[in-house]
């Protein structure tokens, strides 16, 4: 009577998308062996840019924390614009394709591949890709089954998103209370998000963490929450023109513990405590202003005690604010921000996170230049 195994079992239990991926992946591999990767590349619809979000391999993949723009992708423009799934059952087709993308995944041995583009309410989410190593072996009657998978995983995908959406949202209408109280110049959360993304790839791409995309996304979308506590602080201190006297010093760095409160209330009004990555979240509100010698706050934290989600949001939002104008001083050349933060890494501020924006002062500059208040 129960000597069937659920083969998505796995898909019961709480583990991270990823790890969900791989379970369905198993689930495909045992009938369609031939299917050496599915992935998933999330859209931003703000930027434009597709991102590697999650995959499941039966080898090793170099295809992580890569971005393109959807359009210089023209063929994946054409799933769109036809409205139907693109099946490419030799990817010889594609042997004078200059795109990154193509490259590794013919450089990776695969021949063929299924790709369709994932909806939720009729917004468009992102593209599910199933690579094959064998040439023609997308059948009708593969496909049919494919189908079923992409949609599961389609499902799967949106449901986190919508819950991470409904949280953000929360989050982002009491954010919007905070800087209307505490006007910062335009665009400052989506450049430090942006600047946090980027040193987060920077430190796995050189070996320093072992980050994966989704990590690196979550640490994105939550990066602009990190002074959210700030809805707590009284006007009088928030607004103050003049120097904080010490009692109103102590009431504005509350704004850390405000934060975590505020973020724990949601978690559990939410129902979002099992959530793989909320702990981001929590690190990021609570300990952005915690430096490497302990003289931060709220717990002093030193060197590798404080997350390094926190160390990298500090970089980040410290840039920003200096390369930034406010109505109390003007913005920072980068080069002199730079100096700054070589200071502050000796003692206050985590190197790697640093040197992650030293080392690409390109694709800060275009950061930079993306938002609307940038330089």
């Amino acid at each position: 009577m129960f000597q069937h195994n659920d083969n998505l079992d796995g898909l019961n239990h709480n583990g991270t998308l990823n790890a969900h991926l791989e379970v369905i992946h198993g689930c495909v591999k045992q009938k369609f062996p031939f299917i050496g990767r599915i992935a998933v590349a999330s859209y931003d619809k703000k930027t434009g840019m597709l991102k590697t979000f999650i995959a499941s391999n039966s080898r090793k993949v170099e295809l992580v924390r890569y971005e393109a723009e959807l359009e210089s992708a023209s063929s994946l423009q054409d799933i769109l614009k036809m409205g139907r799934p693109r099946v490419v059952n030799d990817l010889s087709i594609f042997d004078q394709g200059l795109k990154n993308h193509t490259q590794v995944i013919k450089k990776d041995g695969f021949s063929a591949s299924y790709t369709l583009p994932m909806y939720q309410n009729g917004n468009f989410l992102g593209f599910i890709f199933f690579n094959s190593d064998q040439v023609n072996c997308f059948s009708e009657d593969v496909l049919f089954i494919l189908d079923i998978h992409a949609h599961l995983i389609s499902s799967h995908v949106a449901h986190e998103l919508s819950v991470i959406n409904t949280l953000l949202g929360a989050l982002k209408t009491a954010n919007r209370m905070v800087h209307s109280r505490d006007p910062e110049t335009a665009g400052h959360t989506e450049r430090m998000a942006s600047f946090s993304r980027l040193i987060a790839q920077y430190l796995a791409s050189n070996g320093k963490y072992q980050f994966n995309d989704e990590f690196i996304e979550h640490l994105f979308l939550f990066a602009p929450m990190h002074d959210i506590g700030k809805i707590g602080i009284p006007d009088d201190i928030l607004l103050k023109p003049g120097k904080l006297t010490p009692e109103e010093t102590l009431i504005m760095q509350s704004h850390t513990t405000k934060g975590r409160e505020l973020v724990n209330d949601m978690i559990e009004n939410f129902g979002l405590d099992a959530f793989q990555y909320i702990d981001v979240l929590r690190n990021i509100a609570a300990c952005h202003h915690e430096v490497l010698d302990g003289s931060g706050y709220p717990s002093h934290l030193k060197g590798k005690e404080i997350p390094i989600e926190a160390r990298i949001i500090a970089v980040a939002d410290i840039f920003d604010a200096l390369t930034s104008a406010r109505p109390y001083k003007l913005p920072w050349t980068n080069e002199d921000a730079f100096e700054l933060l070589k200071k502050l890494s000796k003692d206050k501020l985590d190197k790697d996170c640093v040197d992650a924006l030293f080392e690409n002062i390109d694709r800060v500059v275009k950061i930079q230049k993306s938002f609307h208040g940038s330089k």
